[in-house]
């Protein structure tokens, strides 16, 4: 079975940043082995199903039966070495939690709020105010109020792009359909930080609080959730699946969308156009298959 087509924007925090408890949990999942980029797509596709076919069925991935938090689920993290990153960032190693059962949660919010009252009548075994009561009180037991990753399907915000430095992607190419296969960006919090606000000022001014404005503040109000020497990550995730060699190789989205920035700053309109209409190609042909699917 295909990874799931997820493209993720994760928060790696040094252990110092979490709370005693939560951190004695990881710590021990650290010692014992822990996910890695390659598996972390099929275990959090295995702990929705685990939800959704057991006897009864739970509300959310990652719980037990009571609705209380599985310990399991709460020892799961990716793990990233300090000199993996671009900047400086806290002392290793530095660890981002699933918080699946959270981002579960956050999903279930928006689902309940926005979906036709046929589909959640449909899809719920409880009643939408029920489900939406036990949501929002997992959400406000998150430490820090937010969760370490925040995924998209079929495609990458291009916003996200304005976080990371071009110039630091990191290629892992192998036969298709291999685990391994993998495009990524790491960069320090700080790094990020200021890069999103940057990108954020110059398209308020340009294009107004809608759009892509919108995504860029909601992000940067994200990465203030976090310890400031952590590490941020754009990850591809399982759409390499979807692209050849080729295609990863010729990529050019990160370098574009900062061009696009820098074409702000200077008010060059027709290299704006010209890069995005070479993000338009690119990303238009998953937007097809995502269409057939």
């Amino acid at each position: 079975m295909p990874r799931p087509f997820v493209a993720y924007l994760r928060v790696y925090e040094p252990l110092s940043a979490f709370d005693s408890d939560v951190a004695d949990r990881i710590r021990e999942s650290v010692q014992n082995g822990q996910l890695d980029y390659s598996t972390v797509g099929d275990r959090e596709r295995d702990l929705w199903f685990r939800s959704q076919l057991s006897q009864p069925p739970t509300l959310l991935p990652g719980e037990l039966a009571n609705g209380s938090p599985s310990p399991r689920a709460l020892r799961e993290a990716l793990v990233l070495d300090p000199k993996a990153v671009s900047g400086e960032v806290g002392d290793g190693p530095l660890v981002c939690p699933l918080d699946i059962r959270a981002r579960s949660a956050a999903a279930l919010v928006g689902f309940v709020t926005t979906a036709h009252h046929a589909l959640r009548t449909a899809a719920l075994t409880a009643q939408p105010d029920v489900v939406r009561e036990k949501a929002t009180r997992v959400l406000s037991e998150l430490p820090g109020r937010a969760v370490h990753v925040v995924s998209t399907t079929w495609t990458v915000p291009l916003p996200w792009f304005t976080l990371v430095d071009p110039e630091q992607r990191h290629m892992e190419l192998a036969t298709q359909g291999d685990s391994r296969r993998r495009v990524c960006w790491r960069v320090a919090m700080s790094d990020a930080r200021a890069r999103v606000t940057h990108a954020h000022t110059l398209a308020e001014r340009a294009m107004g609080d809608q759009g892509p404005t919108k995504v860029l503040e909601d992000t940067g109000r994200w990465l203030e959730h976090f310890d400031p020497m952590s590490a941020v990550e754009l990850d591809y995730g399982g759409l390499v699946q979807l692209l050849t060699d080729e295609q990863l190789r010729e990529d050019t989205s990160a370098e574009d969308v900062n061009a696009i920035v820098t074409a702000l700053e200077e008010e060059d309109v027709e290299e704006i156009a010209t890069r995005f209409e070479r993000l338009r190609d690119f990303w238009g042909e998953l937007a097809v298959r995502e269409r057939f699917n």
